[in-house]
Formats: C-alpha cells, structure tokens, sequence
C-alpha cells in the first residue's frame, strides 16, 4: 500500500515555520542590543534565557518528559552548550555586527555537515568557508576589518552550536519538544548567576522587563518551538539548505533596525559562508533525521 503524497500546504508548513524562526531569532538579537548599555551582554543573556524558561515552563509542562540518568546527563550538556552559544554571541554583538557575527557563529554548524559528509567535494566548501573567514577577520591594518576580540567570541559560539546539534538531536530523540523547555531552563541555571554578578540591581529597572520578555520571546522561545516542530517534518537537507540563510537574515536585520552597514567585502564573505554550507548540507550522506537548529 503506497503512502500519498503529502499536499502543497503541508510541504510548505515546516518551511514557513522555520523562516519565521530565523525571522524572528535575528530580531530579537537586534532588541536585545538595545539593552546592552544599561545590563551589558552578560545581564542581557541572562534576563533572556530566565524569562525564556518561565514562559517555555508554562507552555512545554516539560516535567512531563521521562528521564533516565543517560538522557538526563544529554540534557545537561544540550542545555549548559546553549547557555553558552546565547552568551558567547551576546558578547560578540558588542563589537561586530549582527550579520557578520551570525556569519562567524555559523562555522560551528557548518563544521558539523562537513565532519558528517567527509567526502572529497567538501574541500570546496571547507575553501569557500576559509576564504568568508580571511574577508572577515582583520588583517593587517585593514580599514573593514572587524574587532578580534568579538569575531572570537563568535567563534566560540559556533563552538557552543557546534555541541548544541550533537547532544541536542539525541537529547530531542529522547524527549521530543519538551527538550527545548528543559535546555533553556538549564541554559538559564548556567548563565544566570554570570549575568547577575555583572549587571546587579539594574536587572531589575523596570523599563526592562517588557523588552526582556519582548527578547524572551523573539529570541529563544517562539524559534526554538518552532524549530522544534520543524524538525520533525524536514528531511536533512532542507532542513540545513534552509538554516544556512540564517547570516543573511542576521544581516538584514542589523540593516533595518541596528542600521549597521556592511562592506562589500564583508557581504561577499557572508556569502561565502552560506554557499560553504548550502553545500556541505545538500553533499552530505543521508541521515534519518535533520541536525539540531540553533541560536
């Protein structure tokens, strides 16, 4: 008995859910650097990932989810790499544009589909991805350069992303959608205590806690939901294909609400990358399940 085939609307649903994450992820990093001079990155992690938690606890009941100590272990390293990705890219927006920080975080990801595949044809998007890094990182005394310290924290993110696709797909098969809930929680347990140190008191000015909960939202708890769902229904290489336009729409968006104008160099490196890893993703051997999302 043959399976029909699935209608225009129903292939087209996880799609739209997962551009409307990528939307809205890059907006709220946009928000969330409005907040920066009165919490600093470290407060603006911080405050996001609580509320974050408090909303997704509501909506997720993610003590429903059934837990061995193997399961629970993954969870803890999905969560504590989240933790890290969200606060290592918040430290890097202090000083790099949005898009260019996305582009750099993006390695991480990229690193990944490329280990996955290992084939001869990933030397040409290995290059592509070397060639978006030189036109990115400062060299010399060049004008559009960009500051060293911030593209490494970026990196570092990707490294965080990088661990956050490999514990969390075993850390979703376990618990489905509720692992989202539960690495945010975590995420905010790792992350709290540095963001309070940090900012103090002014955590709590109250013109902040609409644009907190404001980022809560954009930022972790509506895309990770979203992702989620639309991990479930994309085979791999949409799925990837699809989250390698992420830099773009991270540059779009420091565009339009951050107005950080890129240089032509900086938007051809950007490019670079994303074709680096719309190919490793389309190139890669078949799996069964798309990787992780993530930012």
């Amino acid at each position: 008995m043959t399976t029909p085939p699935r209608s225009l609307a129903s292939a087209l649903f996880p799609i739209g859910l997962l551009l409307i994450a990528m939307a809205s992820i890059q907006s709220g990093a946009s928000l969330a650097k409005s907040m920066f001079p009165i919490v600093g990155a470290q407060g603006t992690t911080a405050l996001r990932l609580i509320f974050a938690s408090v909303i997704m606890l509501l909506i997720l009941r993610p003590w429903r989810a059934k837990l061995t100590t193997k399961s629970l272990r993954t969870v803890i390293i999905y969560g504590m790499a989240l933790g890290g990705m969200n606060f290592l890219f918040y430290m890097s927006l202090r000083t790099v544009p949005l898009g260019i920080a996305v582009a750099l975080e993006f390695t991480g990801p990229l690193a990944v589909a490329i280990y996955a595949s290992r084939r001869a044809i990933d030397f040409v998007w290995i290059a592509l991805a070397i060639i978006g890094l030189l036109l990115l990182i400062p060299m010399g005394e060049a004008t559009s350069g960009i500051d060293l310290t911030g593209a490494a924290y970026a990196l570092g993110a990707g490294v965080c992303w990088a661990l956050y696709i490999l514990f969390g797909q075993k850390a979703g098969n376990d618990n489905g959608v509720q692992t989202a809930a539960l690495g945010v929680m975590i995420a905010a347990l790792f992350v709290a205590p540095i963001g309070i140190v940090h900012a103090g008191a002014a955590l709590l000015t109250p013109a902040l806690i609409p644009v907190a909960i404001g980022v809560a939202i954009l930022s972790t708890a509506l895309p990770y939901t979203l992702e989620m769902v639309a991990l479930t229904r994309l085979p791999a290489r949409t799925f990837g294909t699809l989250m390698s336009i992420e830099p773009a729409f991270g540059a779009l968006s420091g565009l339009l609400f951050l107005h950080e104008h890129l240089s032509l160099a900086q938007w051809l490196a950007i490019t670079c990358i994303i074709l680096a890893s719309v190919g490793a993703t389309l190139t890669m051997r078949n799996e069964s399940k798309p990787l992780v999302p993530a930012d």
